[in-house]
């Protein structure tokens, strides 16, 4: 038997493939990653699930030299424009330096597994890795 994995947040669904949900606003639109009750953008009530495209461009980023204890650094915080719904998460899998992260780098979502309970549950997040342009060599 395999170990139980739990997403590590509620936005994260982990089957039938990982991706995010988010909470949009029945009336104008807006996508939200917490709980809800009233819109900020136009005071409407009503919400739905609405799942968020696992590929997005990164818009903004920034390099992390200094976290709490435990933490390793230097990591990258960015926001991704996930087909026009703003998420934010760590970039992963590409050194933490500004030759290798860039606004406007296509990017695509990945589970980043963070720590196993003693029941042996294993606690699944979510970050950004560089997406792979496949190369073409003319044949």
């Amino acid at each position: 038997m395999g170990t139980a994995s739990i997403p590590f947040v509620g936005y994260l669904a982990l089957e039938p493939s990982p991706h995010l949900v988010a909470q949009e606003c029945g009336t104008c639109g807006a996508r939200y990653f917490d709980r809800r009750d009233v819109c900020a953008s136009c005071e409407g009530t009503s919400f739905h699930p609405a799942d968020v495209p696992t590929e997005g461009t990164v818009t903004a980023f920034t390099i992390v030299h200094l976290a709490a204890p435990g933490l390793p650094v230097p990591f990258v915080a960015a926001t991704v424009d996930c087909g026009g719904t703003a998420v934010k998460g760590n970039i992963v899998n590409v050194p933490a330096d500004p030759e290798h992260i860039s606004v406007g780098m296509p990017v695509r979502l990945v589970t980043v597994p963070c720590g196993v309970d003693d029941d042996g549950v294993e606690a699944i997040s979510y970050g950004f890795e560089p997406a792979v342009q496949e190369a073409t060599d003319g044949s």
